[in-house]
């Protein structure tokens, strides 16, 4: 029986479904299940051409979250819910990165760019206005995709190297060349 003035799962925002996951709620995962698993795939899948590693990090992730609901700190410290499970995520494929390079196997290129522009790209450009959009627009797509990778999944260096194939180098090099092309384009 459902107890008067308690929401569905339906109803929650994702932080309150991760509080109802925190105390074993299935029902709440299920729909924060739901709800981001596709959203996650996209953004993995951007990130990884191997279908196998995906699905892969997927689980992990979530199991992560299953099992670690009761860590998310939320909004008292100025976290979202699905930055959470995405910060998880990007670990997560960092590590199963890691470990193909430690069986001697190259990590799988990175995917292709799609013509059309990712959901990420626009809500970026929808997020980011202005001068500072236009100058996003402007940078290199190289340029872009470390910017985004360090500054907007929070990724360190070392994890956005393994994330996109590259040398520690040569992020550091795009990172400074991004950083550079964006003070210049908004002096």
């Amino acid at each position: 029986m459902k107890r008067v003035g308690a929401a569905s799962p339906q109803e929650l925002d994702e932080e309150r479904l991760l509080r109802r996951v925190a105390r074993g709620d299935r029902a709440a995962f299920e729909e924060l299940y739901r709800r981001t698993s596709p959203w996650l795939a996209v953004r993995l899948q951007r990130r990884c051409a191997d279908q196998q590693i995906v699905a892969e990090v997927m689980q992990e992730t979530y199991l992560a979250v299953w099992r670690a609901a009761g860590s998310f700190a939320g909004s008292r410290t100025g976290g979202t819910a699905v930055g959470w499970l995405w910060t998880i995520a990007a670990r997560r494929l960092v590590d199963a990165f890691r470990r193909r390079a430690h069986h001697a196997e190259p990590p799988p290129a990175a995917a292709p760019h799609p013509v059309a522009p990712a959901a990420e790209e626009e809500a970026l450009v929808a997020t980011v206005g202005g001068d500072v959009g236009d100058a996003l627009r402007r940078l290199a797509p190289e340029l872009r995709e470390v910017l985004q990778a360090m500054v907007l999944d929070g990724l360190s260096v070392r994890e956005t190297a393994v994330v996109l194939g590259l040398p520690e180098g040569t992020v550091k090099t795009r990172a400074r060349r991004a950083r550079i092309a964006m003070r210049e384009a908004l002096a």
